[in-house]
C-alpha cells in the first residue's frame, strides 16, 4: 500500500457525504479502480471538475484496502466535443457502461483501456453510427465470444460448399445456415450486415466506421447490442437512453 501513478477514463461517480464523490477509473495499469475524491464537490475544490465521466486524467492516489484515495489529477483529454452533442454524449455513455460491466477491479486489462479511449476519440472526430457496435463487437472478441463468420456454428458448413447464412445469434455461436436459423428461431441477418461485422473484426475498422451508414449499421447495431447483452446477462440502461435519439 502506498502513493501510486496511473491514467484512467472516468467510467461514473457517485456522491459520498457532503462533498466528497466516489470515482469510478478505466485505469492503464490497474483496471478499474474505485477511489475517494476527497471534497471535489466544493466550490473551491481544485480538480472536482476533471473527475467527470469521459474524462481522461492522470492521477496521483494512495492505495487503500477497499476505496484508493485521489490526491492529484491533471486532465488529459476531456472530450469537449463529446460532452457538447446529445447523441455523442449518449453512445460516449454506452461505451463507458459497458467498459465498466467488463472490467475487472484492480486487474489490469490493457486491451480494453486501449479500445474505449481509441472509441472516444473517434467519436470525438466523427459521429459515426458504427461506432457503438464496432466497440461493443470488439469487446466481445476480447471476452472470448468472437462470433464464428466463416462456417455455420449450428452445423459446422462452411461458406466455400455453397452455404449461405442468413441468421445471427450469439447464443447459438454466430452465423446460422437457413436449416439451423428455423431450428432455433434466430434473428435474420443480410449479406450487408454481415459485411459489415467481418470487416469490424478483421482489421478493416477505420473504413467500415466511414462507410457504415444506413440500414445494415442499424441492423449491425440491434444484433450485435443484443449479443452483448446476452453475454453480460443484463440489459444495458444506457442504450435505452441512445435508441431514444
Amino acid at each position: 500500500m502506498g502513493l501510486y501513478r496511473d491514467e484512467g477514463v472516468v467510467l461514473r461517480t457517485m456522491r459520498l457525504g457532503e462533498a466528497d464523490r466516489i470515482v469510478t477509473l478505466l485505469t492503464r495499469g490497474r483496471g478499474k479502480v474505485r477511489a475517494v475524491a476527497k471534497g471535489v464537490r466544493k466550490t473551491k475544490s481544485r480538480f472536482g471538475g476533471r473527475l467527470e465521466p469521459l474524462g481522461h486524467v492522470a492521477l496521483l492516489m494512495y492505495e487503500g484496502r477497499e476505496l484508493d484515495v485521489v490526491t492529484q489529477v491533471e486532465s488529459l483529454e476531456s472530450f469537449r466535443v463529446v460532452r457538447e452533442d446529445l447523441d455523442r454524449l449518449a453512445k460516449a455513455n454506452a461505451l463507458l457502461e459497458v467498459a465498466d460491466q467488463v472490467a475487472q477491479e484492480r486487474h489490469a486489462n490493457a486491451g480494453l483501456y486501449r479500445m474505449l479511449l481509441g472509441a472516444l476519440r473517434a467519436l470525438s472526430a466523427r459521429n459515426s453510427p458504427l461506432l457503438v457496435p464496432a466497440f461493443f463487437l470488439k469487446v466481445l472478441a476480447g471476452e472470448g465470444a468472437q462470433p464464428v463468420l466463416d462456417g455455420c456454428a449450428g452445423c459446422d458448413q462452411v461458406a466455400a460448399a455453397g452455404v449461405r447464412f442468413v441468421a445471427f445469434d450469439l447464443a447459438v455461436g454466430g452465423v446460422l445456415c437457413p436449416a439451423c436459423a428455423q431450428r432455433v428461431s434466430a434473428p435474420s441477418v443480410s449479406p450487408e450486415a454481415l459485411d459489415l461485422i467481418r470487416r469490424v473484426l478483421t482489421g478493416d475498422l477505420a473504413n467500415a466506421l466511414n462507410q457504415g451508414d444506413g440500414p445494415a449499421a442499424v441492423e449491425v447495431d440491434r444484433l450485435v447490442t443484443h449479443s452483448l447483452e446476452h453475454h453480460l446477462e443484463r440489459r444495458l440502461r444506457s442504450v435505452t437512453v441512445l435508441n431514444r435519439w
